[in-house]
Parts: C-alpha cells; structure tokens; sequence
C-alpha cells in the first residue's frame, strides 16, 4: 500500500481537505486497497482540533466528510513511515526539505505541479484568511491534483 502524506501549514484547511478528497476519490476509483493518505501540519498551533468549519462545509458540499479529523504536526518519523509526501506549497516544501532525514527529501513533492497550468498557479494558496470562494477554488484544485496523482498510481 502507498502511503502518502498531505501537508500545509497548521493541518485545518488544505492539508485536511487534500486528505479527505485523495481517499475518497481512492475508494470511488476502487484504489483504497492500494493507497491511503493522512495530512499534517509544519506547524504544531492546531493540534486536535478538527479542519475549519469552511473546509468542513465546502468539503460537504461535494461529498468528502472532514468532521472527524484532527490537525496534528509533521514528525521526523513521517519521512520514513510515508511513501510521498505532498506540500501544499513551495513554503512547504522548503522546510520538509530542510527537516528531511538524510535519504528521504526524494519522497517530497509540489502536489499541484502536474495541474499547475490549469490553474496558472503551482501551488495551492491558503484559503485561512479570505472568504468562502477561496475554500472552493482549494477544492477545485485538489480534486485536479488527486484525480492526477490517482490516475498515475493506476498505470503502476
């Protein structure tokens, strides 16, 4: 099974919502036996809690549940326990480079680059601080990003 981890900055809007949307797609796809994904935060400032409530409802809109998780921080264990490990921006990336155990920065990865001209943007921005059409357009962009990743995980 590949493991695949989602991270942003405090784990309560993009990194939660790609981890909602990725295994859900996966099991609407037939692929839950073949990959499972989590998220988590660079950051430790919302650890328990559950997403913000407009990931939640945005996310609900389009079918995907986010109630039942909860943020928590990236560990130096991840690296070696996970397959792939997405950032949700270059921010992201930068700083799981810089924290990666020796052998293991290979496994992280820009998660919108391969859809980045649909959106004339290769990452995915913090929707924390604007209004509801910034959760959407997340949304928007995940949903493209995972149906990407998902598809080149059938052809293996």
């Amino acid at each position: 099974m590949l493991k695949i981890l989602f991270i942003c900055t405090g784990n309560i809007c993009r990194s939660p919502t790609a981890e909602g949307v990725f295994n859900k797609l996966a099991i609407d796809l037939g692929l839950s036996d073949k990959t499972h994904a989590q998220s988590c935060g660079i950051m430790g400032w919302h650890e328990g809690n559950h997403p913000d409530n407009r990931a939640i409802t945005a996310a609900k809109k389009r079918g995907v549940d986010l109630a039942k998780l909860q943020a928590r921080e990236i560990s130096i264990d991840d690296f070696h326990k996970f397959d792939i490990l997405f950032a949700m921006d270059k921010g992201h990336f930068n700083q799981c480079q810089e924290i990666a155990p020796k052998g293991t920065a290979q496994k992280i990865k820009l998660f919108l680059k391969p859809v980045a001209s649909d959106f004339n943007n290769s990452e995915i921005p913090d929707p924390y601080y604007g209004g509801d059409d910034g959760f959407e357009l997340v949304l928007d962009m995940i949903f493209a990003a995972s149906n990407h990743w998902l598809i080149k995980l059938m052809k293996k």
